[in-house]
């Protein structure tokens, strides 16, 4: 199984001769990682964890070919408030398909698994984030970003992809929450965690670990990615913390663009 982060909470799982997706998205200019639309077109099968716009906007032009008819190799799977977010951006949104929790779905000889989830609630980062220098820096991105963010919302729903390949179990997080009563599942090979949204990412994230449990755990979404709403997270605290509490799980901050192997 090879995983590839693009960016953002962009991830690329190929595993059994499938190519897989998750949350695309091209970062804004100034972006920690610039990428390009070009870097997903080869992708056929898209999953989405909610509707906000670092996670969907790229959607639309993914599904366009080149006389922007709706292509017909590809297909998005994604909750209902980011289906209905699509529906009114495209004509046509027959390649798009709304699924719940306790879903699966067979990709080839891949099985991934629908569960609920949640997103991390900030407090104190929104008001540091409009009082910071960057917004007169980034101002044309603020801009864009307040128009965009009323037109993509979450909607309160979050999911959490649980993808079976190779013997391999994969936990995909689309924001760092979960819901308090839920049996989700526990020993997973790699569990892919986005260390961001929140005002103490280490804590939050130590405490989903605490409950999940996995062998190893891929960080993503910690990059400064829309400039100045966004932020690079400094991933060293949860690293320490991992280290004396859960020293026999290793961490990885990977690198935008280099593939690694599980």
């Amino acid at each position: 199984m090879k995983i590839t982060w693009i960016g953002t909470a962009a991830i690329r799982i190929e595993a059994a001769g499938e190519r897989l997706l998750f949350d695309p998205f091209v970062q804004l200019a100034g972006g920690e990682n610039p990428n390009c639309l070009e870097d997903f077109t080869g992708d056929e099968t898209v999953f989405i964890t909610h509707g906000h716009l670092d996670h969907l906007m790229e959607i639309p032009e993914l599904l366009e070919g080149e006389e922007g008819e709706i292509r017909s190799d590809a297909t998005v799977y994604c909750g209902s408030v980011a289906a209905s977010t699509l529906d009114g951006m495209l004509e046509d949104a027959g390649q798009v398909v709304t699924v719940r929790p306790g879903d699966s779905i067979r990709i080839g000889a891949v099985t991934v698994k629908v569960w609920e989830g949640r997103h991390a609630r900030p407090k104190r980062a929104a008001v540091k984030t409009l009082l910071s220098p960057r917004m007169g820096r980034y101002w044309r991105n603020a801009l864009a970003l307040a128009w965009l963010h009323r037109h993509f919302p979450e909607g309160g729903q979050t999911l959490l992809y649980e993808i079976r390949a190779e013997g391999k179990t994969v936990l995909l997080l689309g924001s760092m929450g979960l819901l308090p009563e839920t049996d989700y599942p526990t020993g997973a090979d790699l569990l892919i965690l986005p260390l961001q949204g929140c005002d103490n990412p280490a804590k939050q994230a130590a405490q989903i670990v605490e409950r999940l449990r996995p062998e190893r755990i891929l960080l993503d979404h910690f990059d400064d990615a829309f400039p100045p709403i966004s932020r690079s997270v400094d991933t060293r605290p949860f690293k320490k913390l991992m280290d004396e509490r859960y020293p026999q799980i290793r961490v990885a901050k990977p690198v935008a663009g280099k593939t690694i192997e599980l």
